[in-house]
């Protein structure tokens, strides 16, 4: 209402009240009681209550509290409970007015006809209320969202209810309208694609709706790449071969490059020269379905050279960074570790074919040009040479593991080879002989047949151990302390001889009488002492005064050069002779009547008397 119009009602209602209350006071004399005082105010009532509180003619109390004007808004609005909700929570155009009371807008009174919320709809504020006016709305006639016979507030405030015809997505999105239209334009769409589970990133922000939801269909649009990309994946891409999950390859941003990190993202990283190889040259069945195997054959079948020969292993010897380039192979995992100078050699060296495991790991087929020795040694050059140099062969080659194992002096640096192995070709079979190196230190002059190690060792060639009780003249007695030039004049030690009188003719007193076989009677303990045994190693046994006699006495020829004493004759007479006093009268058996003790001495009846001697010898008694 106007302000002019809310004062000339003020005016008129202030009179009435003081006219009513006048005529209360002049009444209230004589009248008592409250049914009194209701008809009294019937009777002063200044006019019909409007057609909507007409049911409340006669109940002023639910209107009016006696003497309480403050508390007819709390009625007011105990009665219309949506403005007063409004007004208690400070929301829509009522809550949101300055605090004043109901009669201000709204009278009564009036009559039945009488409308108490008309209003200038022209001048009056739509941003009092909930629903502000903004863009086309703002040109919009209230008429077309405020229905007649229906309140103000009750209007519908969705979208769906005025722009149902417009709604081109014909409910499939729901009521809210404004969460994609604006109120500049309903055309002009403003949605958030971000709310939704398919945010709008990259190339994907550029695209017209149209191009995804098509005949404005906006829910139950796939969000997979593939429902929208597949003419692309069949025209230029895998065919579907890879699936329907682009996203793992490809982003938004752009189609081209994929942004598929085959390091993070699989358990085969792609290094060298697989990270230039095109995915379908790997890949070339389905992704899923055919699940791709790991190992280097599957691929590279074609480029081995070794046809299977070394396994399926191929990272074993080859990288990434190039086929041809086996840098990554370790040797020393094999039979064969290369050691010294094999580092070095040339894989074609060794392996002629490239079927690797046929190469051979002995030396000789390798080094049989090197050989030379000419097969006398074998094939096992490895016992001999090493890999740091083919040359060099002491320190590997154990000649302990030989038939002649050195020691002392033959293991002494100085000794080569070649002074015991003519030549490379002499190495087996040599001769063990010590006089097959040593003929040259021979004094002997080969007298003492080859066998060096009768006497000498391998300490030292000039030292000796001869044992000379191995040889033919062994030494006793005195014998062991006489230096060897003693005897042996020369190095020719069997020139020796071992015969007592070749050295002892000196030391002969019997001038050779006796022989020259000195042991016969002497021994080697002193020169001095004999113990010949006339008794035992003669036939002649010495008795009586025989034991005393010289030996000289019997031996008086000289015995023959190189011979023992001659034997002499053991009749009586060869040595009595110039003892017969019978002149050989009586023969030459003179112990039939003398006797060894003495020879004067007569045997038995030979010794009464010379006479009767006599007569017996001539009796016969001496035969």
């Amino acid at each position: 209402m106007h302000a002019a119009a809310h004062s000339q009602y003020s005016a008129a209602c202030f009179w009435r009240l003081c006219l009513r209350s006048l005529l209360c006071l002049c009444l209230g004399l004589w009248l008592s009681g409250a049914a009194q005082a209701q008809g009294i105010e019937s009777i002063i009532r200044p006019g019909q209550l409007m057609q909507p509180h007409a049911k409340y003619d006669d109940d002023c109390k639910q209107c009016h509290v006696k003497l309480d004007r403050k508390a007819q808004d709390r009625l007011c609005m105990d009665c219309h409970k949506d403005i007063g909700q409004d007004v208690r929570s400070h929301s829509g155009y009522h809550g949101r007015l300055e605090q004043t009371v109901c009669r201000t807008c709204h009278s009564d009174h009036k009559g039945r006809d009488f409308r108490a919320a008309d209003f200038d709809h022209a001048k009056f504020d739509h941003r009092q209320t909930n629903y502000v006016l903004r863009g086309k709305h703002e040109k919009v006639e209230c008429a077309k969202c405020h229905v007649v016979n229906k309140k103000f507030r009750e209007a519908p405030q969705k979208c769906s209810a005025c722009h149902a015809k417009d709604d081109v997505h014909k409910g499939s999105l729901g009521p809210k309208c404004a969460d994609c239209h604006t109120e500049n334009n309903w055309k002009e769409a403003r949605f958030d694609h971000d709310t939704t589970r398919f945010p709008l990133t990259g190339k994907h922000a550029d695209v017209h709706c149209d191009d995804c939801h098509k005949d404005k269909q906006y829910k139950n649009t796939p969000m997979d790449c593939y429902a929208c990309h597949r003419k692309v994946d069949d025209q230029k891409g895998h065919k579907g071969l890879f699936g329907e999950k682009c996203e793992t390859c490809h982003g938004t941003k752009a189609w081209k490059p994929s942004k598929f990190n085959h390091d993070t993202d699989t358990k085969y990283p792609l290094r060298g020269q697989h990270k230039t190889v095109v995915c379908k040259d790997c890949h070339t069945g389905n992704l899923y379905k055919d699940k791709l195997s790991e190992d280097c054959y599957a691929c590279h079948k074609k480029d081995d050279k070794h046809k299977g020969s070394l396994g399926t292993q191929c990272e074993s010897c080859h990288t990434e960074k190039t086929w041809k380039e086996a840098l990554r192979f370790d040797h020393a995992k094999t039979d064969f570790p290369l050691l010294g100078k094999h580092v070095d050699v040339k894989c074609g060296d060794c392996h002629k074919s490239l079927a690797y495991k046929d190469a051979p790991k002995d030396c000789f087929s390798c080094h049989e040009k090197d050989d030379k020795h000419r097969g006398t040694l074998g094939k096992a050059c490895a016992d001999c040479h090493q890999e740091k140099d083919w040359k060099s062969t002491q320190q590997r080659f154990d000649h302990q593991r030989t038939r002649f194992p050195l020691k002392n002096a033959h293991a002494a640096s100085s000794v080569q080879c070649v002074d015991c192995h003519k030549d490379l070709q002499s190495f087996r079979n040599t001769s063990l002989a010590c006089v097959t190196c040593h003929r040259k230190d021979d004094k002997h002059q080969g007298q003492l047949s080859e066998k060096c190690d009768s006497c000498h060792n391998d300490k030292a060639w000039r030292g000796t151990s001869f044992d000379h009780a191995n040889a033919r003249f062994a030494l006793t007695g005195a014998h062991l302390k006489v230096e060897c030039k003693s005897c042996h004049e020369s190095l020719r030690y069997r020139d020796a001889p071992s015969d007592c009188y070749a050295c002892h003719k000196k030391d002969d007193k019997h001038k050779q009488a006796y022989g020259e076989p000195c042991a016969s009677c002497h021994n080697t303990r002193s020169w001095a002492v004999w113990s010949f045994d006339h008794n035992v190693r003669s036939k002649y046994k010495l008795e009586g005064a025989h034991g005393k006699v010289a030996c000289a006495s019997c031996h008086t020829l000289p015995a023959p050069a190189g011979k023992p004493i001659a034997s002499l004759s053991t009749t009586c007479v060869s040595c009595h002779r110039s003892d017969d006093a019978h002149g050989g009268k009586f023969g030459q058996r003179c112990e039939q009547c003398h006797v060894s003790e003495s020879w004067k001495k007569m045997r038995g009846r030979f010794s009464q008397s010379p006479i009767a001697a006599w007569v017996a010898l001539a009796q016969g008694g001496g035969r």
